[in-house]
């Protein structure tokens, strides 16, 4: 098993590292890596993106040294920053258009620190003064401005996924301003105040930029601020924490969360699947944080420390190529320098080495944890809360069932309830995502309320690759198979989930495999174990191996109120002619019954009063229903008829020598 909890990707982008001929610029909305080079009066351009068709390369002209570049999200339209106060743009609708268009920032006095698409087609201006927000029309080689705020920037932030900017602002950089574009619009959020630690303050020291970043977690987007300075409190120094500032719509941004490093020195953050990834470059380290598992409370902040204690992350190795002596190109693979002070980290989940020419994804590795996190419940808390983790909540199940891994039985209820709260509370999202609002629209889709857990655990997906395997292993005692198969089920009657009849058909077979007939007559009796059609088949199938089971199916099916014809075959297959004609007397079922069946089944040579019985039953419900006691034609009963004249005879009024029968 693996000593690390998070990895870099196996196959990096690879692009052409930095040179002194070569630049390289990341665009995060798009996931591309720019490789320039200029030469002879033009520029090369080479964009490697996520997957080998993005592969582009293509030349611009040349005028001046590009600061910044990056393609419109349907990668039409391209903008290049190459002076402090304009911005060129060129179409790429019908392949790459020499024909730039330019838009200079508003104000003289400005000049402009970054830029950002928004949209497929604008764009914000991020100045020293302010923002500038707007619509590029390709087909007219120009812009239009949408707005345009003034405020005193220090340096921004902007997270593309969410379409958010933030603007630092004030001489210490820890006045935030937020704003949300959508199409054609930008909202400007309420701005907040960074509070800094003491230190800070009488040392005059600026909130920068790296120390800044946005993180959608959970589906709510947090400032992320890491404070590095340390500090003393009355129980001791305190190292490096990172502050979880929420942002809302109507109300300035308010502290959420502390994550507690417990280590000074540079820090950098990643978020993937949820997680709070800190890397620590002094001692190589990660640390993981999920600020959806409880930390320390004190009535208005939550302090987390660190899921696990940190560890470095998995060694990463490259293939490079190189000139071997004969002049050739071979290809050797080397170990990554980690934690290099080449990296550079981007949000939600990328780190980029840009001598080395590698461009990684972040990944968890969640195998490892099954054996270091020890809790089991706080293990299957944390990995119901992670996509993709159904395979490994599934291993912890059946390490918690195996002898010499074997946990106790209210840990395993517990882990049960744990898995069936997340799997109602998702039922219950979309039971209320299949409704309508009044308009006739769908409301809200399922899977974005549902944000909660991110894996669910099915009863299919327990029987099938745990409980199944469970009750086969033949050095486990019955009585603990019986009692977990109990706890499976009780937790899932606790959370009102339908148990579905395989999962009683496993705890029956069992019992009956083991010769425990009176526990499942008592389990039978005090509704352990559900009424079904298909448990009731079951029970029936047993009779040989327990007489009383016929009679528990029996009394199963009429709980059900919905198996009477079930019961009546059932009576007749067992030829209890009497009981059955009885029963559909009591149900109300006689003007509906078969006569010809009950006929057919009462011919017996050995008891004739028996076929005498179900006639007579028969022949005065004629009577009552069409005032005669003669079958109807489409009850085909002639046959019938003829027999009981030949057996019994008739009077001249229809009548038998016979008395009647009497079914009491």
């Amino acid at each position: 098993m693996s000593g690390h909890y998070v990895q870099l990707c196996n196959n990096p982008l690879r692009f052409e590292p930095v040179t002194k001929e070569n630049s390289v610029f990341f665009d995060e909305s798009n996931r591309q890596v720019f490789s320039i080079t200029s030469a002879e009066g033009k520029t090369l351009v080479v964009v490697r993106g996520p997957d080998v068709k993005s592969l582009v390369k293509f030349v611009i002209p040349s005028g001046g040294q590009v600061q910044s570049i990056k393609f419109s999200y349907d990668r039409k339209i391209l903008a290049i920053q190459r002076s402090l106060k304009v911005v060129d743009f060129i179409n790429f609708a019908d392949g790459c258009d020499v024909r730039q268009y330019s838009q200079t920032c508003k104000s003289k006095s400005a000049h402009i620190i970054g830029f950002n698409w928004t949209n497929f087609n604008e764009i914000v201006f991020i100045t020293n003064q302010g923002l500038e927000f707007y619509q590029v029309l390709p087909d007219k080689h120009s812009l239009k401005m949408i707005k345009n705020y003034s405020v005193q920037v220090n340096w921004f932030v902007f997270l593309p996924e969410s379409a958010v900017l933030l603007l630092s602002s004030s001489g210490l950089g820890n006045v935030i301003h937020p704003y949300h574009f959508r199409a054609g619009s930008v909202m400007r959020l309420p701005k907040f105040e960074v509070d800094l630690p003491a230190a800070s303050k009488a040392q005059k020291t600026s909130l920068l930029e790296r120390d800044v970043t946005l993180a959608n977690i959970d589906g709510q987007l947090y400032v992320v601020i890491l404070r590095n300075q340390q500090r003393n409190t009355t129980t001791g120094p305190v190292g490096a924490e990172i502050v979880l500032y929420q942002l809302q719509r109507d109300i300035p941004a308010k502290r959420f969360a502390v994550l507690q490093l417990n280590m000074i020195g540079r820090f950098a953050v990643n978020v993937v699947d949820n997680l709070v990834i800190v890397h620590h470059q002094a001692s190589k380290t990660s640390m993981l944080f999920d600020i959806r598992i409880g930390g320390d409370f004190d009535g208005q902040i939550t302090y987390h420390q660190p899921v696990l204690a940190p560890l470095p992350l998995e060694q990463a190795v490259v293939e490079i190529e190189e000139k071997d002596h004969t002049g050739g190109i071979r290809k050797r693979r080397i170990s990554c320098d980690m934690y290099s002070q080449n990296w550079i980290v981007f949000q939600p989940n990328i780190i980029i080495d840009a001598k080395l020419g590698c461009l990684w994804q972040v990944m968890i590795k969640l195998e490892p944890l099954v054996v270091m996190i020890g809790d089991k419940g706080l293990l299957v808390d944390f990995l119901l809360l992670r996509r993709e983790s159904k395979t490994v909540i599934l291993t912890v199940f059946k390490q918690a069932l195996t002898p010499g891994r074997q946990c106790s039985l209210p840990i395993i209820a517990r882990m049960f309830d744990k898995v069936n709260l997340a799997h109602r509370s998702y039922t219950q999202e979309v039971e209320q995502g299949s409704q309508h609002s009044p308009d006739g629209s769908r409301t809200q889709s399922p899977q974005k309320q549902h944000t909660r857990c991110q894996t669910i655990v099915t009863q299919e997906d327990m029987y099938t690759h745990v409980l199944s395997m469970f009750v086969e292993n033949e050095s486990i005692k019955y009585k603990f198979m019986v009692a977990v198969l109990v706890e499976y089920i009780r937790s899932l009657n606790q959370f009102e989930i339908e148990v579905e009849h395989y999962l009683y058909e496993l705890i029956i077979n069992l019992l009956v495999h083991n010769n425990c007939f009176y526990q499942l007559h008592q389990f039978l009796q005090y509704h352990v174990i559900s009424d079904s059609k298909p448990l009731a088949c079951l029970m029936l199938s047993l009779e040989c191996n327990y007489p009383p089971s016929y009679q528990l199916a029996l009394d199963m099916l009429k709980r059900l109120n919905t198996a009477n014809a079930e019961i009546i075959e059932i009576l007749l297959s067992k030829h209890q002619l009497l009981p059955a004609l009885r029963y559909i007397r009591a149900i109300g079922a006689e003007d509906s019954a078969s006569p010809r069946k009950f006929l057919e089944a009462a011919l017996n040579p050995e008891d004739p009063m028996l076929f005498y019985t179900v006639y007579k039953f028969f022949e005065q419900r004629n009577i009552r229903l069409r005032g005669n006691p003669d079958f109807a034609p489409g009850e085909h009963c002639e046959a019938y008829v003829k027999r009981f004249e030949v057996m019994f005879g008739t009077n001249r009024n229809g009548q038998s020598q016979y008395n009647d029968g009497i079914i009491q």
